[in-house]
């Protein structure tokens, strides 16, 4: 009895798993369907049976990534925080995620959640619809941003006038706090200036 095609060996989680892996070993700019396919053993038709092409493979990857949300539902703040941990564990998370967002390819779990929150400071419907994307935006940007240093800082990619050193990337660890706070001082703000 001949072996199964490739295809069969290996389902979506698989081809998922083998992108995270690549993703994790050489970030985004490496993260080729050829890398995956050779991680699967497979050649780079296999994983058509499975994502019809790249930025779909980008989107399974992306919710991995964000996972589902265990943060207090709640809380804007600590809905912000560990969407932002979850995108730093993964390196070029943010880039990766705001990708998929961009093209419509992803349903970000917390944004349901960030919503609700919203909405529990008073905010109506549509206006709690943009503190969540809002929050969404700061999240990524902000992420996105200090993944790029550190990338720039262990590439040596920046001139010596910009202190990239990688230990001292994160010196300011605060900022990303206080910008949320002034995010989350703006919805109650807004949301009080709607009930007038």
């Amino acid at each position: 009895m001949s072996a199964p095609p490739a295809s069969a060996r290996n389902d979506k989680s698989d081809v998922v798993a083998a992108a995270m892996r690549v993703l994790a070993e050489n970030g985004l700019p490496g993260l080729s369907m050829r890398r995956i396919a050779d991680e699967l053993d497979v050649q780079v038709s296999a994983l058509y049976w499975h994502f019809p092409n790249k930025q779909s493979l980008l989107a399974a990857v992306s919710a991995q990534i964000v996972g589902s949300g265990e943060a207090d539902a709640g809380d804007l703040t600590a809905l912000a925080v560990s969407l932002r941990d979850r995108l730093l564990a993964h390196q070029d998370g943010a880039e990766v995620v705001s990708s998929s967002l961009a093209l419509g390819l992803l349903e970000l779990p917390a944004r349901a959640d960030l919503v609700r929150a919203a909405g529990e400071l008073g905010l109506d419907a549509v206006p709690a619809e943009v503190a969540a994307d809002t929050f969404v935006h700061y999240v990524i940007g902000y992420t996105f941003h200090e993944q790029q240093r550190l990338h720039a800082a262990v590439a040596g990619a920046a001139d010596d006038s910009v202190d990239l050193v990688p230990d001292r990337v994160n010196e300011r660890e605060g900022d990303f706090e206080a910008g949320l706070a002034m995010v989350v001082a703006g919805a109650r703000i807004s949301a009080s200036v709607s009930d007038r």
